[in-house]
C-alpha cells in the first residue's frame, strides 16, 4: 500500500488488509453512494484488492449494494452504502445534574434515549444505574449485542486508562470508570471514555453538515460548564496530560465569580449556561425549584419569542463572555473554525453579532481575518453522539477487528 507521502507502508499481508479494509470502510462512508470503480479510484488501490475486501464487508453486514437503476445509461452502476440496522453501539453522557443515555446507529441516527438525575456522590452506583437504563433501551429495541460503550464525561479523563482523572462538578477524581465499565458489561464489545467536549468535536468531525470542509476547528461545548475540543488535521488533540481544551477554566476575570473548579473569575463562570441563569435569576427571581435548562430555554423563549428586556440583556451579557473567552482561543489556537454548541445556539441570531462585535474588538487587532464562527449541525446532542462516536471511530479504524 503507498502511503500519501508517497513511500510505502510495511508490514505483513494481514495488516495491511486491514488498513485497506479500514480505508475502504471510510470512504464508504464518507462518500455513499459510492460504486467500487470509484473506491478504487480514491483510494488508490488495485480493483480486485477492492472487490475482495468488499465482499468482506459485506460478509460482515457492515455495507449492502445497491443497482442504481437509470433508464438513461446502459449498464446500471452498484453503488455501496452503509449497512444500518445491524450494528449499535451504547452512549452515556456524564454530566451534572442531568446525565443521558443513548442507542444510537453506525450513522449517527439516534434509536432510543433516556435521561436520569445525575447522583454523583457514590459514583460506583450510579455508573451501574446508567448501565441498567442502557441495557433496559437495549433489550427495547430488541438488540441482542451493541458494538461497544462510549462514556463522555465533563472533567479531565485519561482515555487511555479510561479513568476520571479531575471532574469539578461530579467531584470526582482518579476514578477508574473503564474498568468498573467492564466489569459491568463484560458481553458489549469495546469500552472507551473521553472528556465531553472532545468527544462532541469528533461528533463533528464525523457527522458534522457544514458548506465548508473543515479538518481543523475548535469545538466550544455550552452547558453546565465549558469544554472545547481541538481537532487538528482531522485529528483530536488531548494533550501531554489529557488536559488540553480547558478553556472554560481560563482566568477571564482576576478575583471574579467563584467557579466548580474552586478558582475565581473563569470563563465557564460567566459564560455557562449556569452563570446566565444565575444572572436571570439575579434580576428576575422565580420558582427556585425549576432547573437550570428548564430556565435557560425559557430566558431564550422570552428573548425570541417576546423580546423581554431583561432576559434579552442577560443572553447578550453572555454572549458577550462567550466572545472574551472565544478571542483568547483565537489568539492562542488561530483555528480556521470554532462551532459552538449546546442549547444557547437556540438564541443564534441574538448572540451571534454579539460575539462578533466582541471578537473586532479583542481577537483580531484591527486585521481582517477570516475565521468561522458557526453553531453546532448536529441534530443529536453532541455530547451524547460524541460518546458513540468514541466507539464507532475505532470500529471504523481498528486494523484488528479483521481475524
Amino acid at each position: 500500500m503507498k502511503a500519501r507521502n508517497g513511500s510505502f507502508i510495511s508490514g505483513n499481508a494481514k495488516v495491511v488488509r486491514n488498513i485497506n479494509r479500514a480505508v475502504i470502510l471510510n470512504l464508504i462512508r464518507e462518500k455513499q453512494p459510492v460504486s467500487r470503480i470509484e473506491v478504487a479510484r480514491l483510494s488508490g488501490l488495485n480493483k480486485s484488492t477492492v472487490s475482495s475486501i468488499v465482499t468482506g464487508l459485506i460478509d460482515e453486514d457492515l455495507i449492502f449494494e445497491e443497482v442504481d437503476v437509470n433508464q438513461n445509461v446502459g449498464r446500471n452502476p452498484i453503488n455501496l452504502f452503509l449497512k444500518l440496522g445491524a450494528h449499535f453501539v451504547g452512549a452515556l453522557n456524564i454530566d451534572a445534574p442531568i446525565s443521558r443515555i443513548a442507542i444510537i446507529d453506525l450513522d449517527g441516527s439516534l434509536k432510543e434515549s433516556t435521561a436520569i438525575e445525575t447522583n454523583s456522590e457514590k459514583p460506583e452506583l450510579f455508573v451501574k444505574s446508567c448501565v441498567k437504563e442502557l441495557f433496559k433501551l437495549r433489550d427495547r429495541l430488541h438488540i441482542r449485542h451493541l458494538e461497544g460503550i462510549g462514556v463522555s464525561i465533563a472533567g479531565i479523563v485519561d482515555p487511555i486508562k479510561a479513568s476520571v482523572m479531575f471532574a469539578p462538578r461530579l467531584g470526582w477524581e482518579d476514578f477508574a470508570i473503564g474498568k468498573l465499565m467492564q466489569q459491568l458489561c463484560p458481553d458489549e464489545g469495546m469500552i472507551i471514555v473521553d472528556n465531553d467536549a472532545r468527544a462532541s468535536a469528533l461528533a463533528e468531525l464525523w457527522h458534522g453538515k457544514h458548506d465548508l470542509d473543515l479538518s481543523s476547528f475548535v469545538f466550544l461545548s455550552v452547558g453546565p460548564g465549558i469544554g472545547t475540543g481541538i481537532v487538528v488535521g482531522k485529528n483530536l488533540i488531548h494533550g501531554h496530560s489529557f488536559a488540553s481544551g480547558e478553556f472554560g477554566h481560563m482566568t477571564l476575570f482576576e478575583g471574579g465569580e467563584l467557579c466548580a473548579c474552586g478558582n475565581y473569575g473563569c470563563w465557564e463562570a460567566y459564560a455557562s449556561d449556569r452563570a446566565t441563569v444565575k444572572r436571570y435569576l439575579a434580576r428576575k427571581p422565580q420558582n427556585q425549584s425549576q432547573d437550570h435548562l428548564t430556565i435557560l430555554q425559557e430566558i431564550i423563549d422570552l428573548t425570541v419569542q417576546k423580546n423581554d428586556a431583561i432576559a434579552r440583556e442577560v443572553l447578550l451579557q453572555t454572549a458577550h463572555f462567550l466572545g472574551m473567552g472565544i478571542a483568547d482561543i483565537i489568539k492562542s489556537l488561530d483555528p480556521e473554525a470554532i462551532i459552538i454548541g449546546g442549547r444557547i445556539t437556540n438564541a443564534w441570531e441574538i448572540i451571534y453579532p454579539e460575539i462578533l462585535q466582541t471578537l473586532e474588538k479583542r481577537a483580531f487587532f484591527g486585521k481582517k481575518r477570516t475565521i468561522h464562527i458557526l453553531p453546532t449541525s448536529l441534530k443529536v446532542r453532541p455530547r451524547l453522539l460524541g460518546a458513540a462516536t468514541l466507539v464507532v471511530k475505532e470500529l471504523f479504524s481498528d486494523f484488528k477487528i479483521i481475524r
